[in-house]
C-alpha cells in the first residue's frame, strides 16, 4: 500500500473511532460542604478553589454526600461517576482535565 493511502485510512479509521461516550458536555460535583468533607482538604480546596475555574462544571451541595464527580453527555444525561475522596487535589484537577474539560479564560468570564 502507498505510504499516502496508508496515512488517509489512519486518519478516515481515527476520524470514524471517535465515540460519544468518551466525550462529556459538563460536570458536576455533589458532596456535602460541611465536616466529612473537611476531612479531606485536598478535595475541599479543589472544590471551593478549583472547580469554579473551570468551563461547564458546577459543584452541588448535598448534605452528607461523599465527593462525587458526575459527567454528563450532550443530553444531560449522567454517562460516569467518579469517587474524590481519596485523591489530592492535583489529582482532582488531573481528572478534569483528562475528561476533556478546560479551564475558563478571562474571555470566558466577561
Amino acid at each position: 500500500m502507498a505510504p499516502t493511502v496508508a496515512v488517509i485510512l489512519f486518519f478516515a479509521a481515527f476520524a470514524t473511532s471517535e465515540c460519544k461516550e468518551y466525550y462529556y458536555a459538563s460536570a458536576r460535583v455533589e458532596s456535602c460542604s460541611g465536616c466529612r468533607l473537611s476531612r479531606l482538604p485536598d478535595v475541599k480546596q479543589f472544590i471551593f478553589e478549583d472547580l469554579p475555574n473551570y468551563n461547564n462544571v458546577e459543584f452541588k451541595h448535598i448534605p452528607g454526600a461523599v465527593p462525587e464527580l458526575l459527567l454528563f453527555n450532550e443530553n444531560e444525561e449522567e454517562v460516569e461517576r467518579l469517587p474524590l475522596s481519596s485523591l489530592t487535589r492535583e489529582e482532582c484537577n488531573n481528572l478534569l482535565i483528562s475528561k476533556g474539560f478546560m479551564k475558563k479564560t478571562s474571555k470566558d468570564e466577561i
